[in-house]
Parts: structure tokens; C-alpha cells; sequence
């Protein structure tokens, strides 16, 4: 699995106006199963992302990202290895 950590590089004004096309890319990656659970950074700054796959997957993904294409964000890729996890969580895996 992989936590994905974006940070915004852009004004606030131009985030605005990539959210629309960043959250339809958002739930494309949901329905497909590729993300687990997405959320916004607090303060937002950016915003974080449980995904599964292969590194070579998550990198494309976070390349097709409306962010990331604009040059509004960057995003850290940590690939984590689930030891334990809280009882449902398994279906995730």
C-alpha cells in the first residue's frame, strides 16, 4: 500500500479552479479501486491519499492527477507494508 502526501505549490485561487477536474479524478480512482480513502490536509495545504497497487501504478496515477499536470502540487509516494489494522480494514487489503 502507499500513502500518497500532496502539498500545494500553487496560490489558492488556482487550486480552486483545479478542483472540479481533481475531484472527478478522485472518483474515478475510488470506483476503480485503485484509492482506499482520500482526504484534505488541515490546514489545507494539500491533501492525503491511501492507494494500492504497484510503485510503477501509483506513480502514473499521481502523474494523471489534475495537480500534479498543472504544476499545483507535489506529492511524496510512501510505500508502507500493513501490519495491523483495525477489524474490516482487511477488505481493503
Amino acid at each position: 500500500m502507499f500513502l500518497l502526501v500532496s502539498r500545494y505549490t500553487a496560490p489558492p485561487e488556482r487550486i480552486e479552479e483545479l478542483v472540479p477536474e481533481h475531484r472527478a479524478y478522485l472518483e474515478r480512482m475510488l470506483a476503480g479501486g485503485r484509492f482506499v480513502v482520500t482526504g484534505r490536509r488541515v490546514p489545507w495545504t494539500g491533501g492525503a491519499i491511501v492507494a494500492r497497487g504497484t510503485r510503477a501504478e501509483v506513480e502514473a496515477w499521481v502523474a494523471e492527477d489534475p495537480f500534479a499536470r498543472a504544476g499545483a502540487a507535489e506529492t511524496e509516494i510512501v510505500e508502507f507494508e500493513p501490519r495491523f489494522w483495525a477489524d474490516g480494514f482487511d477488505a481493503f487489503l
